[in-house]
């Protein structure tokens, strides 16, 4: 089957592999479509030990749909649309074997791409969970990429008060605003410190979520932060798993933090589905989300754009 791997620091190839085997209750997936995460970049732009190249076989890739070809479930069928969440990443490729367990089943009709997005989606509605109820709460969500952005669109339709963002990118704002942002600040050319405390007139907020992954914005936290407010630890860091950090700033706001990673729950497949379920009822719509479709030979330009932030890119959709 036709597949991609990282070989080297920000160098992703299509080679030749072995189809996987399919294991007693597994389900067999036919990928259609795959999608490029911000967690992809983790192993994408760092520049590991030159031993660990190439890393695994199709590997960075955990957004992934498309049909079954063969199941050992009587719960799915051959010819069902999925979404497969594949162990480790491995999803840049042609076929994936997974457990009945994470497979997602999709409405037979609507567009795929746009059905792919409930697995980004879904990861952020397990978050809002965790965060309660935000009405007439001052709420910062640190970082406008896919996932800072699904952030604003809940803050937004769960009541809070004022949703206040940044991010480098303008047009990443402007999205923002069309999706219920209230204040936005672009930190290119503004101090996001200065900023959200003027927009809460000195409140601060009571909640706050880091959408980004950068050492900047995981200490900007605890600066914009209220006294024993709720700080939300969403993002993983891109370039270094370890970095300095202003404890101080921290303890002094006796902060509630809450780290919010689904993937790692007992059932990761859960809040996908319940996603999957408002989208097929018509009450949520994400296609703003995909922005740029490319066929697989053009892997490596995916994750060229997706890393860069070009072409006001917010999801990039692989054909496979």
């Amino acid at each position: 089957m036709r597949a991609a791997r990282i070989v080297g620091p920000q160098q992703i190839e299509l080679f030749d592999a072995e189809e996987p085997t399919m294991q007693d209750g597994e389900v067999l997936v036919r990928i259609q479509l795959t999608s490029v995460c911000g967690s992809d970049l983790r192993r994408f732009d760092r520049a590991l030990p030159e031993e660990e190249y190439p890393l695994p076989n199709a590997h960075p890739s955990h957004e992934c749909t498309g049909v079954i070809e063969h199941s050992s479930s009587d719960l799915y069928r051959k010819g069902q649309r999925v979404i497969a969440l594949p162990f480790n990443s491995t999803g840049l490729g042609e076929y994936i074997s997974v457990p009945a367990s994470r497979i997602i089943p999709l409405p037979d009709e609507g567009d795929l791409a746009t059905l792919l997005m409930c697995q980004h989606m879904g990861t952020v509605m397990f978050s809002c969970k965790q965060i309660g109820s935000v009405i007439g709460k001052n709420v910062v969500i640190l970082g406008q990429g896919a996932i800072g952005l699904n952030f604003t669109y809940w803050m937004h339709r769960m009541g809070a008060r004022k949703i206040i963002v940044t991010d480098l990118v303008e047009h990443r704002l402007k999205v923002a605003k069309s999706l219920g942002a209230t204040h936005t600040i672009n930190v290119a050319n503004q101090d996001p410190v200065s900023a959200i405390t003027n927009a809460t007139n000195g409140d601060l907020a009571d909640v706050v979520i880091e959408a980004a992954g950068e050492p900047e914005t995981v200490n900007e936290m605890f600066k914009v932060l209220k006294l024993q407010g709720i700080a939300i630890v969403f993002a993983e860091p891109r370039i270094h798993d370890e970095f300095l950090f202003n404890y101080d700033q921290m303890q002094n706001r006796l902060p509630t933090i809450v780290s919010t990673l689904s993937a790692r729950t007992d059932d990761p497949a859960q809040c996908i589905k319940e996603c999957v379920d408002l989208v097929a009822q018509g009450r949520l719509d994400l296609s703003h989300l995909v922005t740029h479709r490319l066929p697989f030979e053009q892997v490596q330009k995916a994750f060229d754009i997706y890393s860069r932030k070009l072409d006001n890119v917010l999801k990039v959709v692989l054909e496979i």
